[in-house]
């Protein structure tokens, strides 16, 4: 039996029939594949990232304009104390501003300096030493709870108390300033006063507007600390 020569071998594969894929064809078309494939996951990530954030900046902007409805009818100052500046021989002191004696919960704030300093937080405690109390709140002073995956609320309030867990990862934090009347963006210190000059006839400790900041954070599970989301702040005259 004769062999075929290898002429005759090269003839058939000149002749049209399929030779098969060199190494180097093989080796493009996987990267080719792998950069498509890459990209895609990108872009995937980009997306999920970007509405991650999308919900978070909606959520915290709800969160600072619930603090803004719950104080929007309250008065700057204690309607009962108010604000004033004792002279007992040693030098003025200043009295009620921030949370007045018998004030212990949200619902017993009665003026916009109640809140000044606090933080309400999903790990919050009852008690002002540190600050930070239960939240986040709603419009009405209550605590909001967390929602599961299935939808459902995993906390409530009855008869004035919470139980369960409030909305996870989140915090309020509330700043109150009193400011200059002719230019919002000067501090003044609380028990800032001008006495009369001239024509003018002074102004006292609680004729100033207060300007209120409402920082809402967010602190992911695995977070060492939590990361501003939001800042609404608006001037009350």
């Amino acid at each position: 039996m004769s062999r075929p020569s290898v002429r005759h071998t090269k003839r058939l594969s000149s002749q049209g029939q399929p030779g098969g894929f060199t190494l180097i064809e093989s080796a493009m078309a996987t990267v080719i594949i792998g950069v498509g494939v890459l990209a895609m996951v990108d872009a995937q990530s980009s997306f999920i990232t970007a509405n991650s954030w999308s919900s978070h900046a909606a959520s915290g902007t709800y969160l600072a304009n619930e603090i803004r409805e719950m104080t929007r009818s309250l008065p700057k100052h204690d309607p009962v104390v108010g604000l004033f500046i004792e002279d007992d021989g040693g030098g003025g002191v200043l009295h009620g501003w921030g949370p007045d004696a018998g004030e212990v919960t949200v619902d017993d704030f009665d003026d916009i300096e109640d809140f000044d300093g606090l933080t309400f937080s999903f790990t919050g405690t009852a008690g002002f030493d540190d600050g930070d109390l239960p939240g986040p709140l709603n419009a009405f002073g209550e605590i909001i709870p967390d929602i599961s995956i299935d939808g459902t609320e995993t906390g409530s309030t009855t008869n004035g108390v919470f139980t369960g867990n409030a909305m996870y990862g989140w915090s309020q934090q509330v700043i109150v300033q009193k400011i200059n009347p002719f230019d919002p963006s000067v501090v003044l210190a609380d028990n800032f006063t001008e006495i009369a000059n001239g024509d003018f006839p002074g102004r006292e400790v609680d004729e100033y507007p207060l300007r209120v900041t409402v920082r809402v954070f967010y602190q992911a599970a695995n977070a060492i600390s939590p990361d501003l989301v939001t800042e609404v702040m608006w001037v009350v005259p």
